[in-house]
């Protein structure tokens, strides 16, 4: 060990800049592999701090529907499902859980936003919440009990005993309720947002219309079994269970229309649920990759360089072996090195790896630390494999050199046009992936662009969603108050009310257009309730027909009573196509649906509420006068949106006191729809430009080796008439060479991948060439200017210094 140090210190010295270069691109690659390492890991470990998270699953609702766009797996259910299960399979152990994300605590008539989620009194008997004090199983079957995070009950209660004292909580209306336990604040890697228990009312709450009805989903229903084998065989049971239940709601044969898979909770937060969580669940693996691949990227410039500088310790591999050193010490002599390499660049990789955690957090939207006693082992794991790896070739390499030969040259030996070869093949590689990245974070930044600019089908600018006004604690006619005074404010041109907003805010519902003749009821749209000033509000473009308006009383929708004797409706150009129109115009005046007949007065432009992500089979739109059950208002306004929100929320704070304002600019609406595809590319530009770091200290360290090997050939070649201009084409171009073949190489695999990744947009950017041009050139410009200083020097040089040379 002693000799190893010693001789790992003399390389050290004696090559400087071959040194700097090896630890500097091995210590960037660990310390990207190391950061995406821990993105990955945070969000794999979604609810694995749950005490027998291996034994829950989450009852899913699964739509397919031939030809729908509402298809796919939901990770919620029918409010009275659970109940049906126990009566079906007695024994079932289950629970629900619903909100999670509203509701507030009243104090001093002032609501504070907290994260209230109702559950059954079984609670306890799914989730084993670790308590800080006061009961946890049992304390929610007392109707009037809450349970409380330790963050909230130090905000509400200082330092003070929160067992017994009250808190005021408005979920669907204001409720005084006592608290019964404390328990530890949920981990950031978990989807179950929860700052306040309270227990689930005994009927469904008032407004839910469909709390029964099979195929909507209004909570997360909970299931426990003790083994696999058993939540397997209760998933057999269920497609009977569905066609016998579900029969009156979706008809004969229910199951092949709808199913109830049960889904790990482990797995739900990458569980491909809608485009949005296919898109988290690509990101992850694509950062994961990324991640693996720099630290290729990283070993790869790594063994180039200790293969390069081992050319370089021919000569003192040939003394060595004369003075009795044998093949075996050789080995054991450059593994040694390389592994006192590798875990130097591995401290300096943490070091790079903490300072750079910050700027990821922000990127990502994250608070990753590193957590030493799971980073300490990866690295010397890492350090043991990769400094075997990388020292075991150059010590086999070298080792084989026959000293007379070595000691005999008069330049040291090069090593041959085979080792050139390899040296050259790892460039492309690495040059390969950085090139891959390159071309990935440019496609990503043209669709997250695009997406955020897009034609949405209404003016987006200057426009306030207030979602708050959907909450079930207003009543009617405080909606009115509130509407009328935001009408009344300054800088306010109109406000409009409907049941669904931008960014998912509100809801819609899948109604089918019944069709005599098919089976699974006829194309499924999606429902939005209107009121007067929406399609104004929005700056809906009308493709055909009219839009609605007091002066035609057929429009009016309030009355539910009468929905047989048909209603008037207003279609999207998608839907219009769904329904089998040619033209916006051949829909005006035709009626559809059966026996609830639906008259067509209008077709717009399709307004894109939710993610283009999701499939969109196309909307109506019913009309009523007053105002919709239930609104999400929409401002449109003049001047600056921070000052509009200010004003806004200060009239909530005085008219809607009770209820916490959630209101936002439709742009903000809309960014938050593409958060994850932003934090993707953030990461991937990251990764993309430090690939292309390492890769270029790789070409740089190989430009230098081989200009210094050449400096008697450049010499001789300027003697025989050579000019400096030739000499540094044919030095650039040789050095450029791998690239260009990393190039043709990384072209077809990244729009593989691209295309990929893209399929998962329902709108998308076309592949066009001048990403991939891009990238290449940009590769291309970024290594030529890495080798042009070595190569200029070299090109430069007198001849008579150079034939000096050795």
């Amino acid at each position: 060990m002693h000799s190893a140090l010693v001789s790992f210190y003399r390389t050290v010295v004696r090559h400087k800049l071959h040194t700097a270069l090896d630890i500097g691109g091995l210590a960037l690659g660990i310390a990207v592999f190391l950061t995406l390492a821990l993105y990955v890991r945070f969000e794999t470990s979604f609810e694995r701090w749950l005490p027998h998270h291996e034994q829950i699953y989450v009852v899913g609702t699964e739509v397919h529907l031939p030809g729908s766009a509402i298809n796919g797996v939901y990770p919620a259910t029918m409010g009275g499902l659970l109940e049906q299960m126990q009566a079906a399979f007695p024994g079932l152990t289950g629970t629900r859980m619903r909100g999670g994300t509203g509701g507030g605590v009243v104090r001093d008539g002032v609501t504070t936003k907290e994260d209230v989620t109702q559950v059954d009194a079984s609670f306890f008997d799914v989730f084993a919440l670790p308590m800080v004090a006061g009961q946890g199983a049992g304390a929610l079957r007392d109707p009037a009990a809450v349970l409380i995070s330790r963050a909230v009950a130090a905000r509400y209660f200082g330092h003070d005993d929160p067992i017994g004292q009250t808190l005021t909580i408005a979920l669907d209306a204001p409720v005084r309720y006592h608290v019964a336990g404390v328990f530890e604040d949920i981990p950031a890697n978990s989807d179950l947002k929860a700052g306040l228990l309270i227990p689930m009312p005994s009927l469904p709450p008032p407004g839910e219309w469909a709390w029964n009805k099979w195929g909507t989903a209004s909570l997360t229903t909970y299931l426990r079994f003790p083994t696999p084998a058993a939540a397997a065989a209760f998933a057999a049971k269920l497609p009977p269970f569905v066609d016998a239940r579900a029969r009156p709601d979706v008809g004969p044969g229910a199951s092949k229309w709808l199913s109830l898979p049960l889904m790990p909770l482990r797995d739900v937060h990458l569980h491909p649920v809608g485009a949005e969580s296919a898109s988290r669940r690509m990101m992850v693996a694509v950062l994961g990759a990324i991640g693996l691949m720099t630290l290729a990227i990283a070993v790869f410039n790594h063994v180039n360089l200790a293969t390069a500088r081992g050319i370089l310790r021919a000569r003192e591999v040939a003394l060595r072996k004369v003075t009795g050193a044998t093949r075996a010490t050789l080995i054991r002599q450059f593994v040694g090195e390389a592994v006192l390499m590798v875990g130097l660049a591995a401290l300096v990789g943490l070091a790079l790896a903490e300072v750079g955690l910050p700027l990821v957090n922000a990127a990502a939207g994250t608070s990753l630390t590193v957590p030493y006693g799971w980073a300490l082992p990866l690295l010397v794991l890492l350090t043991g494999v990769v400094g075997f790896l990388a020292g075991f070739y150059p010590a086999i390499v070298q080792s084989t050199y026959p000293a007379a030969a070595a000691l005999s040259a008069a330049p040291a030996p090069a090593g041959g046009r085979g080792k050139r070869r390899l040296r050259e093949a790892l460039i492309v590689l690495q040059f390969t992936l950085a090139i891959i990245f390159a071309i990935g974070t440019l496609v990503m930044m043209g669709e997250v662009a695009h997406l955020r600019g897009s034609d949405l089908g209404f003016q987006r600018r200057g426009l306030i969603t207030v979602a708050s006004l959907a909450d079930k604690g207003l009543a009617p006619d405080q909606v009115r108050s509130v509407v009328s005074a935001i009408r009344r404010l300054p800088g306010v041109n109109s406000i409009g009310l409907a049941t669904a907003g931008p960014g998912g805010d509100g809801s819609s519902i899948a109604d089918a257009i019944e069709t005599p003749g098919q089976s699974n009821g006829g194309p499924i749209l999606q429902l939005v309730s209107v009121g007067p000033g929406f399609f104004d509000t929005y700056g809906a473009r009308l493709l055909a027909g009219r839009v609605f308006d007091g002066r035609h009383p057929g429009d009016d929708s309030s009355n539910w009573k009468r929905w047989n004797a048909g209603r008037m409706i207003v279609l999207s150009r998608q839907a219009a196509q769904t329904l089998g129109f040619a033209t916006p115009g051949d829909a005006i005046g035709r009626t559809v649906g059966y026996p609830r007949p639906r008259t067509i007065v209008g077709v717009i432009e399709d307004m894109r509420f939710l993610s283009t992500h999701q499939p969109d089979g196309g909307s109506y739109y019913i009309f009523y006068p007053d105002q919709p059950p239930q609104p999400v208002a929409a401002v449109r306004f003049r001047g600056d949106p921070r000052a509009m929100l200010d004003r806004i929320a200060s009239v909530w704070r005085r008219e809607a006191p009770q209820v916490p304002f959630r209101g936002d600019t439709v742009d903000a609406r809309i960014a938050s729809l593409y958060e994850v595809d932003t934090r993707a590319m953030r990461l991937f530009t990251i990764g993309a430009v430090l690939a292309l770091v390492i890769a270029c200290i790789g070409l740089y360290g190989l430009a230098a080796f081989d200009t210094a090997r050449r400096v008697r050939e450049i010499g001789i070649r300027k003697t025989l008439g050579a000019s400096t201009t030739e000499m540094l084409r044919m030095l650039v171009g040789q050095f450029l060479r791998p690239v260009v073949v990393a190039t043709v190489l990384a072209w077809p695999i990244a729009f593989y991948a691209m295309r990929q990744w893209l399929a998962a947009f329902a709108d998308r950017i076309a592949l066009s060439p001048l990403y991939f041009l891009g990238a290449g050139a940009a590769a291309l410009v970024i290594a030529a200017a890495t080798v042009f200083a070595q190569s200029w020097r070299v090109a430069r040089a007198e001849p008579a210094r150079a034939l000096r040379y050795e």
